[in-house]
């Protein structure tokens, strides 16, 4: 549902037309950059600070699949996505480039309070989900399709002796930012979200923790900076300065949060605590990790997430040029 729903998002297109405007020797090149609404996601509002050789205009979606949705009908030029998106994405032939990483983490495992079943106890949780399945009321899980977390999810389930597709039942909350309110109301059992509203979770009680889910392939692995192949060719310099204010803003990232949390206030109106809590399961990290990038696509055509092999389109789709250009690495160095 998720990948027929973009494609058709993607080719009616939204009204907003992409701004990359031709450089002058006397205009700035002007970007639209859309970014997701989840903690690491957010730190993308501080991208424009940190270049003065374009004008970038920040744009928030709710989520992942907005923002890819935003990119490929050319509302936006460059978007902060997850690698889920950016394999999804090529197998479904649409002409993504990822240029960046940017922030990895943010995925946490909570189950509801009435749940006798400690952190980590996978042995527990599978006996737990083969007695429900038996009954014949398999277990609620929640995520947001599409998004990081799920995957994440899909995948430890996968690892652990639990089919996802056939033990148990998925349910899809599109907006994150629900999550808290299904579990208080005994909507769903256990919920694989991702920060802040996981810390949120945790700190109103409203579930608790089982496990952060990065033994699977994609590891902590989460967000990249991507863009259109129509963008790198007829404004690079547009490219070539938002992955260098990337750049910059991750190596300000790693010496202080102080920018981070107040966009995360700003954009989800949750309080400094939770903010603080939240960044403790975040990761700064403008690599861009090819190896894995395909383990990752192995995993989701293993999860039936995508149905062709990208291996090809991933080694053509990662371009490492611009972020050579902006860390003076060579692409080995950055993840190739």
């Amino acid at each position: 549902m998720f990948r027929r729903a973009l494609v058709v998002a993607a080719f009616i297109g939204l009204t907003v037309n992409s701004q990359v405007h031709a450089e002058s020797s006397t205009s700035k090149p002007e970007v639209k950059l859309g970014f997701a609404k989840c903690a690491q996601c957010l730190s993308m509002a501080l991208v424009p600070q940190f270049t003065q050789d374009a004008k970038i205009d920040t744009i928030n979606f709710t989520s992942g699949n907005d923002v890819l949705t935003a990119l490929v009908s050319h509302s936006v030029d460059i978007a902060q996505v997850t690698y889920l998106h950016f394999v999804t994405a090529l197998d479904r032939g649409l002409d993504v480039v990822a240029v960046s990483g940017q922030v990895n983490g943010g995925s946490e495992i909570l189950v509801r309070n009435g749940i006798d079943l400690q952190q980590n106890d996978w042995a527990g949780l599978k006996k737990l989900v083969d007695a429900a399945k038996a009954h014949g009321a398999p277990l609620r899980i929640a995520a947001s399709r599409g998004n990081a977390q799920d995957l994440h999810m899909r995948g430890e389930l996968q690892m652990h002796g639990i089919d996802p597709n056939r033990d148990v039942q998925f349910i899809n909350i599109p907006n994150p930012a629900d999550h808290v309110s299904a579990l208080q109301r005994g909507e769903i059992d256990i919920v694989c979200s991702v920060e802040p509203f996981a810390s949120q979770i945790r700190l109103s009680h409203a579930g608790k923790l089982f496990n952060y889910p990065y033994d699977q392939a994609a590891g902590k692995l989460s967000n990249l900076i991507v863009t259109r192949p129509d963008v790198i060719k007829d404004h690079p310099e547009a490219v070539k300065a938002t992955v260098a204010a990337v750049v910059k803003m991750v190596d300000s990232l790693n010496t202080s949060h102080a920018g981070w949390l107040a966009s995360i206030n700003q954009y989800t109106a949750l309080d400094q605590t939770v903010a603080v809590e939240s960044l403790k399961n975040a990761y700064p990290d403008y690599h861009m990790y090819r190896t894995q990038t395909i383990a990752i696509a192995k995993m989701m055509k293993d999860l039936h997430y995508i149905s062709t092999d990208v291996t090809p389109a991933i080694d053509k789709n990662m371009d490492y040029t611009f972020l050579t250009d902006a860390t003076g690495k060579p692409k080995a160095a950055l993840g190739f």
